[in-house]
């Protein structure tokens, strides 16, 4: 998952240090080969697996929840309030599996998946569906095309920061997107293609604009559509009303604004984002994107379903989540020490944060 509010966050900075360009480095068809090869049946999404992780991070993240808004215990509070961030963070990441996978090999995971995660958090699997598909079309991946991609590590230090602060304001701006502006889409001219085109995505690039949708896809959307939008509604209704106490209705805002704060903080690292936007080989963007696999223990916590090895996974898109712990361990042993493979894995989050923190330092006005 992505940011849901896009900000032109684009500045025109002079290169402080020669660079070797992305768009320069020729495919390791040798390491591609072998990907291909080592992987082929790992393809098959196993759905018991698929359903088990999903209601149990879900349960566990709902009860957290509910447990922070009622306690009168400031310390149960705060613990309640971690195990519902991670919980329910790991049960919205699903949206990233539902995007690439066949849905009759999981059969109603999308719409399980809606109705008890992406509609009551306000982001339904349509945010990303048709969108996230995009950025890994083999042309558009870092250019002005790519919905998920800004050359965030070329950019002036300030654009960090409101990268994040777009996450913490995403609950407010979430419920007035579904609550207020879809319901004024049907009577307001110009307003519906708008809310398509600019506010139906979970996206960081500012020029991307989503197509209008037809057929199946749109009526989908809009089934969707209107299940957030009233959803949405109630909750406007009942903290307005005091049916919901304002403390808790802050709670419970709190919690999701975090929760969308750890993505945006994973998104953060999840490349290199060191592309101008020229066209790249499929191994360049490998190597402009991160995996953090074991020995490191956090990354579960942060970069969960599969997210830790989110390079691999520009390699392989069509394995599911599951696989791709074991696709790691063999190409890891196949390929030799000096294979571009391996330069796509980091130690830990410190360390590429860090990074890209000095990148932008060097781009100061």
């Amino acid at each position: 998952m992505n940011a849901s509010i896009s900000l032109d966050l684009r500045a025109a900075a002079p290169t402080v240090a020669p660079r070797v360009a992305l768009s320069s480095i020729a495919d390791d068809r040798a390491m591609l080969r072998t990907v291909a090869e080592l992987t082929r049946d790992l393809n098959a999404p196993r759905p018991l697996v698929y359903w088990t992780d999903f209601l149990l991070s879900a349960g566990i993240g709902y009860a957290g929840l509910a447990v922070a808004m009622t306690t009168l215990s400031l310390g149960v509070g705060l613990v309640a309030a971690l195990v519902a961030i991670l919980a329910l963070y790991r049960a919205g990441s699903f949206i990233h599996e539902i995007t690439h996978m066949r849905h009759a090999s999981v059969p109603g995971f999308r719409l399980g998946w809606n109705m008890i995660a992406g509609v009551p958090l306000l982001v339904p699997s349509f945010m990303y569906e048709g969108v996230h598909n995009l950025h890994h079309a083999r042309t558009r991946y870092g250019t002005v095309e790519d919905p998920e991609y800004l050359p965030l590590a070329l950019m002036k230090p300030w654009t960090l920061p409101v990268f994040i602060l777009t996450a913490v304001l995403a609950p407010i701006a979430l419920l007035v997107r579904f609550g207020v502006l879809s319901p004024l889409s049907l009577v307001v001219p110009g307003l519906r293609r708008t809310l398509v085109e600019r506010y139906s995505s979970l996206s960081i690039n500012p020029s991307f604009r989503r197509r209008m949708p037809e057929g199946d896809v749109a009526r989908q959307m809009l089934r969707l559509e209107i299940a957030c939008s009233v959803w949405a509604i109630v909750l406007i209704g009942v903290i307005a009303t005091g049916v919901l106490p304002l403390h808790q209705a802050l709670i419970f805002g709190g919690i999701l604004s975090v929760t969308y704060v750890l993505n945006q903080i994973r998104t953060l690292v999840a490349h290199l984002w060191e592309n101008e936007g020229e066209t790249m080989t499929v191994t360049a963007q490998y190597l402009d994107t991160v995996n953090v696999p074991p020995p490191a223990l956090l990354p579960v916590l942060w970069a969960p379903v599969g997210l830790r090895y989110h390079a691999l996974h520009h390699l392989i898109p069509g394995v599911p989540y599951h696989g791709l712990a074991e696709a790691h361990r063999r190409l890891s042993a196949a390929l030799a020490p000096e294979s571009p493979y391996h330069k796509a894995s980091y130690p830990g989050l410190p360390g590429l944060v860090s990074r890209l923190v000095r990148s932008t330092m060097g781009r100061r006005a």
